[in-house]
């Protein structure tokens, strides 16, 4: 019997090998036809100790040879390609002395497929067999060699097939040649058995075609699941090609060299993937392996939606130092937080009450619940803050509050510990409701046009205020509010007034005694106010960091939507706090439009969540064509989503690079446009960006450009030229001006400094400002005057315009109106786009040496801005008809 071995590549699966004993092999000669292979040992000098088998023939002084060797049947299995690797020496016929013209150095290669082995007395027919190649030597040896003992091996493989019946015979034919069979070797490729993204692949026979694949399904090693289906494909060379799907370790697992093993005590993993076992959070643990879940010591609780990351946790311990204040209309109950707040952030305070009313015949004190029309201000459930007032009270009556802390952990235990009282006597003077009154702390005032959606608004503690910058003729509407120790009141009805026509009275009035009525009818009060509000048709801008709790600026500036509204498309990238994705709002009664959606990810923190709804609250205040328009927010469910309209061309960075040279010099100052109406519209609102950046411009399919990204950005005060201080964070240092770099400055001129950085991004295709210089490198340079020169192809006024937004003195850069003013001449006469910096020979790069001429186009502009209109001719007598030109003029 031939045996059967398998193996890979080089050590391919092996039907035989000569090198075995013959009777192992199973080698024969062909009879009757005459055989001249007789078998000899040959001593070789590579083992010289080790006899090789080998099959000899050197008929080669007779004519006419014809030597047959045939082995034994083969069994084919799984094989369809077979290969034969021969092993053999040959003598040069040349070095043979006296020998005839018969002399050969080639033999021949045939086989044979059967079903069965052939009986043994079957009679050998050469006709029968299929030849497969002649085989030749590369090296021969002779007579020298055989003196040395110094035999010369060939190695030649062939392929045989396609083999498609059970087995088959090979035979070796000889026709004069001197030649030596050392080694036969038979074997077929195949595909082995292997591990691949956690999945099994069984061994693989290729196909008998060449160019054909074999897909080969994996299989998930144990304690894994699939997320894709893990396939391979057998190459025809016995490799495994073209990886796709994968496996996951299931819960309770994680991957260790290739498998899924059990997380160790101590550790869990509640989700399938491929990340490693997590360490059990604080006052939890597991005992057992593949924890999916660690459990909380004893005293420890974690809430539902708490995520199982999370750290166990307790109920707070009782308010400290709780103090009452009384007067004739109120009780006003003051608290400190619990010392022990037990590991969490959600606190939140009740205020219970009991009304008792002297003693039973067993001198019991009666007590039960205070009637439902003591009021509570804010309310008596669910407090976020340490003080409440309490109103509505009875005469002669005693009066315990409860004041009680509490988790999001307090429902899952029954504790007493968490709670406080206060207890005190009747004697509160009864007062008829409509004389009471609030201690005001402060109030606001909203002005708005009628017809019109922006509004102003403003703060004041004190007795009036000053409304200046109105227009002639038109109608304005006055809302006022007050803050008190209840909290704040709604708005109170409208308060209209007309301006005048002929312009009197417009600069400045002055609003005063004006009535307010608290609006759930139960007290009335006289407010008046006074402050200087500067008001120019445009709202201001109202910080969400200013509110005690940020989740009313989300909800006062941003639209809660329905979540079944929003159909989820597909995900187009990740953000900072979660993935973003585009899709629809589909709203009924209206049309579908398409928006972006940034998702909030989960596990998050509350500081997580109050981050990612800031940028909301921002964007909410905004309206205008080049700003990113807010759709709305879902907050009341997960995932918590931001929605704002979809923006087809991406951002402007990018969708350049991927353009480049396709656009004319007017349509990209049309896009720089569309950015300073943008940032003319938040100047005006008193608002800085701080990152205004080409990636922070997106871009729709009618190539208006949109100006977004408000995580950076930060209010101005009252003062036009006040600043916001960094107190640190990263900073885009190519993007940014100096004196922010330096001393944390953020302005409006700053944002001038960055917006020339943006133009230089557009007119270069969206290239890389400073190129490959370092952040360290960019700013010693710009310390020392360098500024990027023109990109190829730039118009000598914008790059003029450009050096001016990189004036070092902030106070020397233009404004956005005047930039947005100065772009308008352009479009209007676009002859002045003509002259490029490439043809000017002598241009600057340093602003310092600019002439003062940044925002006019012609030289009749620039000579009526300094009323020296009556020397036009002789200008253009004198051959100066560009601005570029003056710079050139001499003293005569």
């Amino acid at each position: 019997m031939v045996s059967f071995m398998r193996c890979h590549n080089s050590d391919c699966a092996m039907f035989s090998d000569s090198r075995d004993a013959p009777s192992k092999v199973g080698w024969i000669p062909s009879l009757p036809i005459r055989f001249g292979f007789p078998q000899k040992d040959l001593q070789l000098s590579m083992k010289p100790t080790s006899p090789i088998h080998t099959f000899q023939v050197c008929h080669v002084m007779e004519p006419n040879q014809n030597n047959w060797l045939r082995s034994g049947w083969i069994q084919r299995q799984a094989a369809q390609r077979v290969y034969v690797e021969m092993r053999f020496t040959l003598r040069d016929c040349n070095s043979i002395p006296w020998v005839s013209g018969t002399c050969k150095e080639t033999f021949n290669l045939f086989y044979l497929q059967t079903n069965e082995p052939l009986p043994a007395a079957t009679r050998f027919r050469p006709s029968d067999y299929s030849k497969v190649d002649t085989i030749a030597a590369d090296e021969s040896f002779t007579q020298t060699d055989l003196g040395d003992r110094v035999l010369r091996l060939n190695t030649e493989v062939r392929e045989v097939g396609p083999v498609t019946q059970n087995g088959f015979y090979l035979a070796f034919q000889d026709v004069g040649a001197c030649i030596a069979l050392v080694s036969v070797k038979v074997f077929y490729k195949r595909c082995p058995s292997t591990l691949r993204n956690l999945a099994s692949f069984p061994d693989t026979v290729p196909h008998m075609d060449s160019s054909s694949l074999v897909e080969v399904r994996g299989a998930c090693v144990e304690n894994a699941e699939e997320r894709d289906t893990p396939k391979l494909y057998c190459g025809a060379d016995g490799d495994w090609l073209v990886p796709l799907g994968h496996c996951i370790c299931s819960i309770g697992h994680e991957e260790m060299d290739g498998f899924c093993g059990a997380c160790n005590p101590g550790f869990f993993k509640a989700i399938a993937g491929n990340t490693k076992c997590s360490k059990c959070p604080l006052h939890s643990s597991s005992h057992d392996q593949a924890g999916t879940l660690c459990h909380c010591d004893k005293g420890f609780y974690r809430a539902l939606k708490d995520p199982t990351t999370m750290a166990c946790t307790r109920p707070p311990s009782a308010p400290r130092n709780l103090v009452s204040l009384i007067n004739d209309t109120a009780l006003f109950l003051r608290w400190m937080p619990p010392s022990d707040l037990g590991g969490r952030k959600d606190i939140t305070y009740n205020v219970l009450c009991q009304r008792c009313d002297g003693s039973d015949g067993d001198g019991m004190t009666q007590c039960e619940a205070c009637e439902p029309d003591l009021r509570f201000i804010p309310r008596a459930l669910g407090l976020t803050g340490t003080s409440v007032a309490i109103l509505d009270f009875a005469s002669h009556t005693n009066y315990t509050f409860h004041v009680e802390a509490m988790n999001g952990v307090s429902g899952l235990v029954l504790s007493a510990l968490n709670r406080m009282n206060c207890l005190f006597c009747g004697n509160i003077k009864c007062i008829p409701k409509s004389q009471l009154l609030f201690i005001i702390f402060d109030c606001f005032a909203r002005l708005q046009e009628q017809e019109q959606l922006s509004y102003s608004s403003t703060r004041t503690k004190s007795t009036s205020v000053v409304v200046t910058g109105l227009r002639p003729s038109t109608v304005y509407v006055f809302h006022v509010r007050a803050r008190t120790a209840a909290g704040y009141t709604a708005y109170s009805s409208n308060f209209e007034f007309e301006t005048a026509a002929d312009g009197m009275n417009v600069k400045e009035w002055e609003l005063r005694s004006v009535v307010y009525s608290v609006s759930n009818g139960h007290t009335v009060s006289v407010l008046t106010f006074c402050l200087p509000v500067p008001f120019s048709g445009i709202k201001t801008y109202v910080d969400p960091d200013t509110y005690e709790d940020p989740t009313q600026a989300v909800e006062e500036f941003a639209k809660e939507i329905v979540p079944s509204y929003i159909c989820i498309e597909r995900v187009i990238g990740a953000g900072e706090f979660g993935e973003v994705c585009s899709g629809y709002l589909r709203i009924p009664g209206r049309m579908d439009i398409s928006v972006a959606i940034k998702t909030l990810k989960g596990g998050y923190m509350d500081q997580h969540r109050r981050d990612f709804l800031r940028e909301a609250s921002i964007m909410g205040q905004f309206n205008n064509p080049n700003i990113i328009r807010l759709e709305g927010v879902v907050t009341n469910s997960r995932p918590v989503m931001i929605v704002v309209e979809y923006m087809e061309n991406g951002a402007l960075d990018s969708f350049l690079r991927t353009r480049d040279g396709q656009f004319t010099v007017l349509q990209l100052v049309g896009m720089l446009r569309g950015i300073a109406v943008g940032m003319t519209y938040l100047s005006d609102m008193g608002y800085v960006h701080r990152d205004l950046a080409a990636r922070n411009i997106l871009v729709d399919e009618n190539l208006v450009c949109k100006v977004s990204d408000f995580g950076m950005s930060r209010v101005l005060e009252d003062d036009s030229e006040a600043a916001y201080t960094t107190t640190g964070g990263k900073i885009p240092i190519r993007w940014t001006a100096p004196e922010a770099i330096a001393y944390g400055k953020f302005s409006s001129a700053s944002d001038i400094w960055s917006y020339g950085i943006v133009m230089w991004e557009v007119m270069s295709y969206g290239e890389r400002p400073y190129w490959e210089m370092s952040n360290q490198d960019v700013i010693l340079s710009i310390d020392e005057g360098y500024r990027l020169p023109a990109p190829m192809g730039c118009p000598v006024t914008l790059h003029q315009l450009m050096l001016h937004c990189w004036q070092k003195e902030w106070s020397q850069r233009p404004r956005f109106n005047e930039v947005l003013s100065f772009l308008d001449k352009l479009t209007i006469n676009p002859s002045s786009l003509l002259t490029l910096v490439n043809d000017v020979q002598s241009y600057s790069h340093s602003p310092e040496e600019l002439p003062d001429y940044p925002l006019f186009i012609s030289i009749g502009d620039w000579l009526d801005s300094i009323k020296m209109s009556q020397y036009k001719n002789n200008f253009l007598a004198g051959g100066y008809t560009t601005l570029d030109s003056i710079s050139t003029m001499s003293i005569e």
